[in-house]
């Protein structure tokens, strides 16, 4: 109820505006207020063993994660673990500093609990993201480093782009993933194709040992995207992330015509490619599941598909702080009444 009272002067604002105002406090919080973690912890984190697991050598507390996208400069990393997120990606970082694209570029459809967005990759650039970074990692749970090629950057030396991202945070993250999905930098989809994969999982595997994930858009034909997880996972990826945003504008009434749309109104256009994916490589890489996911019978039901972990982003914008802890309250009641007491025996269960 204090969220949802403090959703209309929040909604007051334009969501971009909004947006920064909630990155103050997060980032505020995390390095001049340390006194306030133990009782925002206390409040909005959900720790029990039953939901930890250990992937790509370390440990995430529990599966809920936050998608890339909220905190593209890796500012607000503490105030993010502080509300119980499970596991954390920063990001999209690209080599150089960029503004974005034009404003307005964000949009708040509330009846829908959907968001559609235009940014275009807006961030600080890697070294300022580096330097953030490095005054946390190693970090009490697990980061993620999302890249992404410069707007300006040809399709012909985007993989120069990604041979420096990969180079500036291998040392500083977990596990590295390469979008390449946004609908909003021009000429980004277009490196879904066989030879631009090969390519970077070729050279990301030569680089690092870090894990280096591939995330995918919601709009590909599920032949192709099967085509495409298979090429990356045959030269080196070792997960795969399902999925970005969507340009299907069928999905909201009176929609922006740019951008790309999230929220859940994406839920089953997502569930359905990662359904497709999951009856293909479960059990042969990880799976992480992404879009639409706000509440835990949604998390559960991805799970139960063969993700080993979930991620969301704009339901934290419409459920508020509580959203990772109810997530997992909610997936834990799910597995007491199917009576698993790990969530290994729920990851896949309907894959059995």
């Amino acid at each position: 109820m204090q969220y949802n009272d403090l959703k209309k002067y929040i909604y007051k604002l334009d969501p971009e505006s909004a947006h920064h105002v909630v990155e103050t406090l997060l980032k505020n919080i995390g390095s001049y207020a340390p006194i306030f973690f133990k009782p925002i912890a206390k409040m909005y984190k959900y720790k029990n063993p039953k939901l930890s697991q250990e992937l790509f050598g370390v440990t995430f507390p529990n599966p809920v994660g936050l998608a890339a996208g909220f905190d593209k400069n890796a500012t607000m990393i503490k105030g993010l673990e502080a509300i119980g997120f499970g596991f954390i990606e920063f990001g999209t970082v690209t080599p150089k500093a960029q503004p974005g694209n034009e404003k307005p570029r964000l949009f708040r459809f509330p009846d829908h609990k959907a968001l559609q967005n235009a940014m275009g990759f807006n961030n600080e650039g890697m070294e300022f993201a580096q330097n953030n970074v490095k005054k946390l990692y190693p970090f009490a749970v697990p980061l993620g480093a999302n890249i992404g090629k410069n707007k300006n950057t040809s399709s012909e030396d985007a993989l120069e782009d990604y041979r420096v991202l990969i180079d500036g945070f291998k040392d500083l993250c977990d596990y590295i993933i390469i979008n390449i999905s946004s609908p909003n930098t021009p000429g980004l989809r277009d490196l879904q194709n066989e030879a631009f994969i090969k390519s970077i999982f070729e050279m990301a595997t030569e680089m690092t040992n870090k894990p280096v994930l591939l995330k995918i858009a919601p709009d590909l034909e599920i032949k192709d995207a099967l085509d495409i997880c298979q090429i990356a996972i045959d030269h080196g990826a070792e997960g795969i992330i399902a999925t970005n945003t969507t340009i299907d504008y069928t999905l909201l009434p009176d929609p922006k015509d740019i951008g790309g749309i999230s929220g859940e109104v994406l839920c089953e256009k997502s569930f359905t490619l990662f359904e497709a994916l999951a009856k293909a490589f479960y059990g042969k890489t990880t799976l992480i599941s992404v879009g639409g996911i706000s509440n835990g019978n949604e998390a559960y039901r991805r799970l139960k598909a063969g993700a080993s972990l979930v991620q969301t982003y704009s339901a934290l914008i419409f459920e508020g702080p509580i959203l990772a802890r109810k997530i997992n309250e909610e997936i834990l009641t799910l597995m007491e009444k199917d009576g698993y007491d790990h969530i290994n025996e729920v990851i896949g269960a309907d894959r059995q």
